[in-house]
């Protein structure tokens, strides 16, 4: 299981996930090409250890375990991965 960046997180782009991630499984970072046009973050789910430490590090609550995404926003689930898919 991996941690899924959701709604919240769309146009705010606080990178506290980004620091405090043991494993540098969220991008864009702020100094990666592409962050301006990035509308949001994004969590690798295939390096995701979940460890949690994002979770509580995300001032907007964007964050959450694969398996307890909300529903209004579970498709973020495949939004992490297909960024991913489109950006290695």
């Amino acid at each position: 299981m991996a941690y899924v960046i959701a709604e919240p997180c769309v146009t705010t782009k606080d990178t506290a996930c980004v620091d405090v991630c043991p494993v540098d499984c969220i991008h864009p970072r702020k100094d990666e090409s592409g962050f301006a046009e990035a509308t949001m973050l994004y969590i690798d789910p295939e390096v995701c250890i979940d460890c949690g430490a994002c979770e509580p590090a995300c001032p907007v609550q964007a964050i959450f375990p694969a398996d307890l995404v909300p529903a209004q926003w579970a498709h973020y689930t495949q939004i992490n991965a297909d960024w991913y898919k489109q950006n290695a």
